[in-house]
C-alpha cells in the first residue's frame, strides 16, 4: 500500500514497486490522479488498486485495507507518504491550516501505520515504512506545520519500533528521511509567500528517493538518510544546532521563493481538496534536479561496498605479503 500515491514521490514509489511486479494499493483523495497512477503502475509491469481516501480519516484508511487485502492478500509492505503544507509564517498560519497539515501529514501517517500493524502483528511479518524528511531533524522557517508533523512522526515511530522490540515482533518499521524533491506540492500547496514556493537546494527527482524507499521497504535498517544534503541537514542540526538556526534565518526565506516568479495569494490549493489537474509524479523544476544521488546509493548498499572493501584489504595485503 502506498498513501499520497497520486502525485510525487508516493507516485514515483508505486512505480518503483510496479517496475518489479508487486500488487499495488494506491491511497490519495484524488480518484483521476489514482487512476493515472494505476495505468502506469500497469504499464510498468505491476497491478493495482485504486482506493480514493482521505488519510486524515482513520475508518477511511482502515476501509481501504481492507479492500486490498481482499483483492490480493495479506500486505507485506506499507508505504505512508500522504502530505499536505502551508508555505507561511507562524503567525500568518491559521489554526485550522494547522490542524489540517497535522492531520494529514501527522495522523495520517499515524492511520497507515495503525491499519497495517493491525494486520501485520498478528501474522508476525510485513514491514512499514514512514516518508520523513531531513526536516524531521532540522526544521526551518515557512513551514512549520509540516515540520512538527515530520518531527512527531519520527517520535512516533521511534516508540512503536520499541513496542515491537518488546514483543519479538518480526514486523519492521523503518523510517526514510528525504531532501528537497522536485514534486508537485510546491504548485499546489497553500501558500502566503509573495513569490512562488521551491524545495530548497539541492533539488532531487522523485525517482531518487523511490529507490530509497523501496530499497528500505526489502532490508531491516533503522533509518535510512537519502542525498547528501539531507546527512548535512540532519548533521548541522545535531552538532551545531544555534548555528543552523542563524543560518536559517538568514537563508530560508529566499531560499524557498524562486526569485521573480510572484504568485497570486488566493490561488487554488489542496489542503482541503484535490486539485487533480496537477496530479503529477514531477514538478516545475525539471532542469534543476539531479536524477541520482551517491550518498543514497552507498548507504542503501553499504553492506556490500563493506565487503567490496574488505576484500580489497585482503586481497592488497596478501599480495604484500607474498612480495615481501
Amino acid at each position: 500500500m502506498v498513501t499520497g500515491a497520486s502525485a510525487g514521490v508516493g507516485r514515483a514509489v508505486a512505480h518503483a514497486f510496479a517496475r518489479r511486479g508487486a500488487h499495488l494499493g494506491l491511497i490519495a483523495r484524488g480518484r483521476e490522479g489514482l487512476e493515472a497512477a494505476r495505468e502506469e503502475c500497469e504499464a510498468l509491469g505491476g497491478e493495482a488498486l485504486v482506493l480514493p481516501a482521505d488519510v486524515a480519516d482513520a475508518a477511511a484508511v482502515d476501509a481501504a485495507a481492507t479492500a486490498i487485502e481482499a483483492r490480493f492478500g495479506p500486505l507485506d509492505v506499507w508505504v505512508n507518504d500522504a502530505m499536505a503544507t502551508v508555505f507561511a509564517s507562524f503567525l500568518h498560519t491559521t489554526a485550522e491550516e494547522y490542524r489540517r497539515a497535522t492531520e494529514v501529514t501527522y495522523l495520517g501517517t499515524v492511520h497507515g501505520t495503525m491499519a497495517a500493524l493491525q494486520r501485520m502483528v498478528p501474522r508476525d511479518r510485513g514491514t512499514v515504512v514512514q516518508v520523513g524528511s531531513a526536516l524531521a531533524y532540522r526544521a526551518i522557517p515557512l513551514q512549520s506545520a509540516y515540520c512538527g508533523a515530520k518531527f512527531a512522526i519520527r517520535g512516533m515511530t521511534d516508540s512503536v519500533r520499541t513496542e515491537l522490540l518488546h514483543h519479538r515482533s518480526r514486523v519492521w518499521i523503518t523510517m526514510v528521511q528525504l531532501p528537497a524533491v522536485n514534486t508537485p506540492q510546491f504548485g499546489w500547496c497553500r501558500s502566503r509567500l509573495p513569490l512562488h514556493p521551491q524545495p530548497v537546494p539541492p533539488i532531487f527527482q522523485p525517482e531518487v528517493p523511490a529507490e530509497t524507499i523501496y530499497q528500505a521497504a526489502h532490508r531491516r535498517r533503522r533509518e535510512v538518510v537519502c542525498g547528501g544534503s539531507a546527512l548535512t541537514a540532519i548533521l548541522g542540526g545535531i552538532v551545531a544546532p544555534g548555528v543552523a538556526d542563524r543560518y536559517l534565518a538568514r537563508t530560508g526565506f529566499d531560499s524557498q521563493q524562486v526569485p521573480d516568479v510572484p504568485v497570486a495569494p488566493d490561488r487554488p490549493d489542496n489542503l482541503f481538496a484535490p486539485l487533480p489537474a496537477l496530479a503529477a509524479t514531477h514538478g516545475i523544476f525539471d532542469r534543476r534536479s539531479h536524477r541520482r544521488s551517491l550518498q543514497a546509493w552507498a548507504t542503501v548498499h553499504r553492506r556490500a561496498l563493506a565487503g567490496a572493501a574488505a576484500a580489497t584489504v585482503a586481497a592488497v595485503t596478501a599480495v604484500a605479503s607474498r612480495l615481501g
